[in-house]
């Protein structure tokens, strides 16, 4: 049971919510927090000016909101700010915003009604997802958009996801005999305006580009053995003298990996401890970079998953909402808690170093599938008939063409900014599409790997070396081979890259770094 408005909420602790079914229940001392904040805005609020209470909102906040009207604003700004478009994100995605959203409200500083945080950990417990659009929001007021459609389904209207199929959220209510949100005092716009969304796909990116770290420097170590590498370039000796934690680390993870390998090759009784007769040399002296440089590769992808962590984690337990109401020193602070710049820079560095990691896979790839490079293994790694079958020759594509996208995708969102909202959002961090673009990035990047693991797989069937493969090595094959037997025939093989796939994210989950 997690226990939310206790102590950070960590990205461990998402992953625990999200993808291990864990429940969680709501702290008594920071729902006390959230009562208080509550009671005394409601008594504040009375003949003063608070944004978004008795005031109107953006660059109509120069309007005054009689007391008949005020709980009608909070209505009005969710029902016209639910204007998201292009498809539903992902109900884990959904379910991470809304853990966000969750854990921002129980710091106690948005002064909403308890019941917006019980019935947020009812839904949540439920498995009931908001159905929640991809685009819309531009990160500086929050995520107005994405955040307007989960406020639409609290108070139940729109549709939700529960059990996997779209379903009315009034009708799921019912069912499940749950109370749509009551609107007391400013529980729209508190729900609304939050870096929740860029948040919560934010955790969900670096739970899945840790996955997607682990197996590439697993893939990258099996490469390495299978071409017979020397070991001397993820060697402690090496690596130390560079002072980077992540290219120590990846490399330390590399020699565990391939510690038992009897393939791998030490440089001093090759070409130390014995005279070099030959004038020019049959075997390379170094590898190719995409095998030698490992450690520092994906050493600086190690270090931005630790940085944007520590940023988004950061994010996610703070008060993200404007104004900031403080019950203890009895004040309402105006502000702008709810910009996105922070997730948003986080998320771009997050896209572009899994675009370096994707970049690696695929030179590692291309150096498998080309036997002038290799000079060990056939055209594409082809076991049937050289000329009439292909091999992986169609899978490169694929590989290719998806960095590729990778790429473009890499541009920075962080500096896309356009004014709108009649120039009150003048500056603004577009960071709930950096989120989803980081997504989109990660997901490609499995597809990359899953070509790489197919083609690692068939390198194993041709070479025939298991008998002196390290112990990790001989599993993945096996496990590998139990989804897909050697590629000799053609046949599509779409459904194979997407089973190795989810073997992958398995992989990933099971062997953290």
């Amino acid at each position: 049971m997690i226990k939310v408005g206790q102590q950070r909420l960590s990205a461990n602790d998402f992953e625990k919510v999200l993808y291990a079914g864990e429940k969680i229940e709501l702290d008594a001392d920071a729902l006390e927090r959230v009562e208080k904040s509550f009671a005394f805005l409601k008594s504040y609020s009375q003949n003063k000016i608070i944004y978004g209470i008795n005031t109107g909102l953006g660059p109509m906040a120069q309007y005054k909101i009689s007391d008949d009207d005020q709980r009608q604003l909070q209505y009005n700004l969710i029902r016209s700010h639910s204007s998201g478009s292009g498809q539903p994100i992902s109900e884990d995605l959904s379910r991470a915003t809304m853990l966000a959203r969750l854990n921002s409200l129980m710091q106690g500083a948005s002064g909403v009604h308890p019941t917006t945080v019980t019935l947020l950990r009812d839904l949540l417990n439920e498995k009931i997802s908001p159905c929640i659009f991809e685009r819309g929001g531009v990160g500086a007021s929050g995520d107005l958009v994405q955040l307007a459609h989960l406020a639409l389904n609290l108070i139940g209207e729109g549709e939700v996801f529960s059990n996997g199929t779209k379903r009315p959220a009034r009708e799921v209510y019912e069912a499940k005999e749950i109370k749509p949100l009551q609107v007391y005092l400013r529980e729209g716009l508190a729900l609304m305006n939050g870096t929740s969304a860029m948040t919560g796909v934010g955790m969900s990116n670096i739970i899945h580009a840790r996955y997607l770290l682990t197996c590439s420097i697993m893939l990258s170590a099996i490469t390495n053995e299978l071409m017979k590498s020397f070991d001397d370039h993820f060697s402690f000796e090496l690596n130390h003298v560079k002072h980077h934690k992540g290219q120590s680390k990846v490399a330390e993870a590399i020699r565990a990996l391939l510690s038992d390998s009897k393939l791998i090759r030490k440089r001093p009784e090759h070409l130390y401890h014995r005279k070099i007769e030959e004038a020019v040399f049959t075997d390379k002296v170094q590898e190719y970079y995409s095998l030698r440089c490992v450690p520092q590769i994906l050493g600086p992808v190690y270090d931005t998953l630790v940085e944007v962590q520590r940023v988004v984690e950061d994010e996610v337990n703070s008060a993200n909402d404007n104004p900031v109401i403080d019950h203890e020193k009895e004040m309402v602070y105006h502000g702008g808690n709810f910009h996105g710049d922070y997730v948003s820079l986080a998320m771009d560095k997050l896209k572009i170093v899994v675009t370096k990691l994707s970049m690696l896979s695929e030179r590692q790839l291309n150096y498998l599938l080309n036997d002038k490079l290799n000079q060990k293994l056939p055209p594409f790694i082809n076991l049937g008939k050289l000329g009439l079958n292909l091999g992986l020759q169609g899978m490169q594509f694929t590989a290719t063409s998806t960095v590729a996208e990778n790429q473009t995708l890499s541009y920075p969102m962080y500096l896309h900014s356009i004014s709108n909202n009649n120039d009150n959002q003048d500056i603004v961090s577009m960071g709930c599409n950096a989120a989803l673009m980081t997504c989109r990035v990660i997901d490609n990047s499995f597809d990359v790997l899953a070509v790489q693991a197919l083609a690692l797989a068939q390198a194993i069937d041709y070479l025939k070396c298991q008998p002196r493969m390290c112990a990790f090595t001989h599993k993945f094959f096996d496990d590998v081979r139990a989804i897909v037997p050697p590629i000799i025939e053609d046949k599509p093989r779409y459904d194979d890259i997407q089973m190795i796939r989810k073997y992958l994210l398995k992989l990933g989950a099971s062997t953290p770094l």
